[in-house]
């Protein structure tokens, strides 16, 4: 169900959800948080909003969307209530401020009435994020910040802006789409011969910051020297790893962004789905813990530690 309300105020949406509680049984019982999405009006909006949908099914939550509408325009703020099939098991407020209220100060003061009691607070910016997400007036209210380089305009630029301004409880959606990678080169080291790592080589494509985080987290685990190299057309985002030991590398490659090899001395390689993950599935895993990543800090800090090569690295079946 999709209730309107045009032209509206903050005190109005909190009465028609009180209104659609106690008439229709709709219930905010058993919300886990909130999560607040800054984004700008626009069709964007409604894929950020389908993803924090698909989210809530593991992490029902109250999903507040500013989206910010023209900023030369007369102040306005047309509000929108989705409850049932159309919120997954969420109720999604989208509170669309023109003119002044299209200000980030403003967009703050119209969640702070609308935050569930006594839950935490997650910020998310699906697209264009804050420089210093901390010092956003949104980013205040919040014990988490996710925000995802790659969707920004320049990739690059965003991320050395999540290095320079990080501070505990922001993390970023590049990180995320790293997990299958660390943990499958993570099992592959548990299992004999248990050998040191003596040096690493990362590729990936020239833009992608997921390839400079795990470079940067394996210096800082392994605390060995790390080559970050470009790599042939690869299927877009990581490509390889490959770890040096005394008696053969360990190497997990991904040559279509489909599917990986892991190949290790004595053993038969090994073909691995690894799929690109969408944005669903990482910010259903990041609404998993509300503590600061600390990991992420420390791969963030090792990306100092690693050196650029230029010569593409192309690891094949």
């Amino acid at each position: 169900m999709i209730v309107d309300l045009p032209s509206s105020t903050t005190s109005a949406v909190n009465r028609k959800l009180v209104e659609l509680r106690e008439s229709g049984g709709v219930m905010a019982l058993g919300r886990v948080l909130t999560l607040v999405m800054v984004t700008d009006d626009g069709g964007d909006a409604e894929d950020a909003i389908e993803a924090a949908n698909a989210a809530s099914r593991e992490h029902p939550c109250r999903v507040i969307v500013v989206a910010r509408g023209a900023r030369k325009a007369a102040p306005r703020l047309d509000a929108q209530i989705r409850v049932g099939g159309d919120a997954g098991a969420s109720e999604v407020i989208v509170l669309r401020g023109y003119g002044p209220l299209a200000s980030e100060e403003a967009g703050a003061g119209m969640v702070v009435p609308l935050l569930l009691p006594d839950a935490p607070v997650v910020a998310w910016w699906p697209g264009e994020a804050p420089a210093v997400p901390s010092d956003d007036p949104i980013g205040r209210l919040a014990q988490r910040r996710i925000t995802d380089a790659l969707s920004s305009r320049n990739p690059n630029k965003a991320f050395e802006q999540r290095r320079a301004g990080h501070v505990a409880g922001d993390t970023d959606l590049t990180w995320t789409r790293l997990t299958h990678w660390r943990a499958l080169l993570a099992t592959a080291l548990d299992n004999p011969p248990h050998e040191a790592v003596t040096g690493a080589v990362v590729a990936g494509e020239t833009v992608s910051p997921s390839t400079d985080l795990l470079a940067g987290w394996l210096a800082v685990r392994l605390d060995v020297k790390v080559k970050r190299s470009p790599a042939i057309d690869n299927g877009g985002g990581m490509s390889s790893v490959q770890l040096t030991r005394r008696s053969g590398a360990i190497e997990l490659f991904r040559p279509d962004g489909r599917t990986a090899t892991l190949r290790q001395p004595g053993q038969p390689d090994r073909m691995i789905p690894l799929n690109r993950r969408g944005v669903p599935d990482c910010l259903a895993e990041e609404l998993r813990r509300l503590d600061p990543d600390e990991i992420y800090a420390e791969a963030l800090a090792g990306i100092g530690r690693i050196s650029r090569g230029r010569t593409p690295v192309n690891l094949v079946p």
